[in-house]
């Protein structure tokens, strides 16, 4: 699958809607992170338009994508930002952030992926920080495309979410399955973090 975005980058750069349909849950991220705060950015792709509203809101955002030419746009689009090549599944060290969020790209990952990679990711947020994801209506695995070539799309249950999460301590975790007025995403926020966290 890397490989598939490696090759279409371009293309999917130059037709990924800029109508920002996320921003209501670009906002609602927003309100809880600290003013001005750190971002991880994970499955960034070309960071457009997404990475580019929290850079004009202010926050220092980190991007990490697998595909070398999206990162190249990347950077060449929002210079600012720090953009690294990288993979979800082995992240090097970047610190801590007040915010992460993966946008379509968390569900590339397999389901034991997906369970091994949450409690690691929530060692990475603040206290009071906040995580942010797109992902499944229902536990399984289904196939899209990007310029006519297969990708991997998988999810677990809603509840498996919201119980690993709330394990990991967050004390609030909302799920919106299909949501109408995202395009149909489904979207994941957990916020809140307890100091004292299980994972």
């Amino acid at each position: 699958m890397k490989a598939v975005y490696q090759r279409h980058a371009e293309l999917w750069h130059t037709q990924r809607s800029r109508a920002l349909y996320e921003k209501p849950w670009l906002d609602r991220f927003i309100d809880v992170l600290s003013p001005n705060g750190r971002v991880l950015d994970l499955g960034c792709g070309t960071g457009d338009p997404i990475a580019g509203y929290f850079l004009d809101q202010g926050f220092d955002i980190v991007g990490i994508d697998y595909a070398a030419s999206m990162i190249e746009i990347a950077s060449a689009q929002f210079p600012k930002a720090q953009w690294q090549i990288g993979d979800i599944r082995a992240l090097p060290q970047i610190g801590t952030f007040d915010g992460i969020y993966s946008w379509d790209s968390f569900f590339h990952l397999s389901i034991p992926e997906q369970r091994a990679i949450l409690p690691q990711l929530s060692k990475l947020i603040r206290q009071d920080g906040a995580l942010l994801l797109t992902v499944g209506p229902r536990e399984g695995e289904v196939t899209g495309t990007i310029g006519g070539e297969a990708v991997y799309h998988a999810s677990l249950s809603p509840s498996e979410y919201e119980q690993t999460l709330k394990a990991c301590g967050f004390q609030s975790v909302t799920y919106k399955s299909e949501d109408p007025d995202c395009q149909g995403r489904s979207v994941l926020f957990a916020s809140a973090m307890f100091p004292d966290r299980n994972c």
